[in-house]
């Protein structure tokens, strides 16, 4: 367990686990769910999966800086499966990670070790489901989708989030579960924050040290583990709300116009 992250080894991941790797110098990490035999199932954006077969059946994605799978992989033939217009993709391992580092998202860590993490987007507190269930649901979706990627409230670290707790954000913050995404806008809502509190007296360390809290309190707060807007979400129930499309209160389905009321699920939850 690393201070920023979890670097493993390979030998060291088993089928169910939430893995990652960091993107353009640790700017950003792309995370999916490793399902056994070298293959990851991940969400990715839907200009990453352009079609390269019939629009009929299933294709097979293009290189993208997102996933990084090629046309052709050399190693696995369903490499870069997925179903038609849907952003969630099966790799290899290798496509996966591209030339980053292979990394394990955290689960039911405490408190303590999860504020002491400089970068968001690497644990939770939240408590992850068992590794059958955690496939179960990202082989389902692998087939019927997850809704349209969005790098703030809908990322590829939703995804892995939801396929290993099954819980769901049921309230529009403008932001997802994503740790990756709370970072992002924690360090600059801290430093807001804080310049209102006279710190300028205090000098450059007074002023860092309260951002600081800040942010870790920002992240803190955010986290899904601790969050009072989550529920939990079967996937077959979410299939059947799948596209997220969320307007003055309810979750509606396009397809079958289906409507869920976001107050009458989280009175559900409480």
């Amino acid at each position: 367990m690393g201070l920023l992250s979890n670097k493993v080894e390979r030998a060291e991941i088993k089928a169910g686990d939430h893995i990652y790797t960091w993107r353009a110098v640790y700017a950003y990490a792309h995370h999916g769910i490793y399902v056994g035999g070298n293959k990851v199932v991940h969400f990715t954006r839907k200009k990453d999966t352009s079609k390269a077969v019939d629009s009929s059946g299933p294709s097979i994605i293009s290189s993208s800086s997102s996933s990084r799978v090629p046309e052709v992989c050399p190693t696995f033939p369903d490499c870069g499966f997925h179903q038609p217009n849907s952003e969630v993709i099966l790799s290899c391992l290798d496509c996966f990670l591209g030339n980053g580092s292979l990394y394990s998202f955290e689960y039911g860590v405490p408190a303590s070790v999860f504020l002491a993490k400089v970068r968001g987007g690497t644990c939770t507190t939240a408590a992850s489901d068992s590794p059958d269930t955690v496939i179960n649901r990202a082989m389902y979706l692998l087939q019927n989708g997850f809704g349209n990627y969005d790098v703030f409230d809908h990322n590829c670290e939703d995804f892995a989030l939801y396929c290993k707790t099954g819980l769901l954000s049921v309230e529009e913050l403008g932001i997802g579960a994503s740790g990756q995404a709370s970072s992002l806008f924690g360090v600059p809502l801290a430093a807001l924050l804080s310049t209102p509190f006279k710190l300028l007296a205090a000098g450059p360390v007074g002023m860092a040290t309260v951002t600081a809290g800040m942010y870790c309190a920002n992240r803190y707060i955010t986290d899904i583990g601790v969050r009072k807007d989550v529920v939990k979400v079967s996937v077959e129930d979410l299939a059947s709300i799948i596209g997220f499309w969320r307007s003055e209160g309810t979750i509606t389905d396009q397809s079958s116009n289906a409507t869920m009321n976001v107050a009458s699920i989280q009175e559900e939850a409480r």
